[in-house]
């Protein structure tokens, strides 16, 4: 349960790092404002508004967010979380009903698009063709 309760602070400080030091990351959350929550059946969890340009979270979950990610357990939630092939590892969540998602899906997708700066610069292998 610890990994993941420390993986959902650090989500929000990864962000932070983004949208301090990354312009389109900044321009992608300018004007939007969100709450959702990320937590486990079981109720542990935390939140998160976007408003004004910045992320802030808190323990605990919402009263009224826009979307929910609920996991199973703390073990599966973290397991996806930090998966190295996350949209993979999501897809196969829902499917396995190891993860479920609730609220606004336009919401979601819009979070989505969020996440994938928190990614890293894909390299260019010198083989690949397709990159050119």
């Amino acid at each position: 349960m610890l990994k993941f309760t420390f993986l959902l602070w650090a989500f929000t400080q990864l962000l932070k790092r983004q949208i301090k030091n990354n312009p389109a990351c900044a321009r992608y959350v300018e004007g939007k404002r969100l709450v959702f929550q990320i937590r486990t059946d079981s109720g542990v969890g935390r939140h998160y508004v976007i408003r004004d340009g910045a992320i802030r979270s808190s323990a605990g979950l919402a009263t009224a967010p826009q979307f929910t990610l609920a996991f199973k357990d703390a073990s599966k939630g973290f397991a996806i979380l930090s998966a190295k092939d996350g949209q993979a590892a999501f897809l196969r969540g829902l499917g396995s009903k190891d993860l479920t998602i609730s609220g606004d899906f336009l919401e979601v997708m819009w979070f989505q698009g969020l996440t994938a700066f928190l990614q890293p610069p894909k390299t260019v292998s010198p083989y690949d063709r397709t990159a050119f």
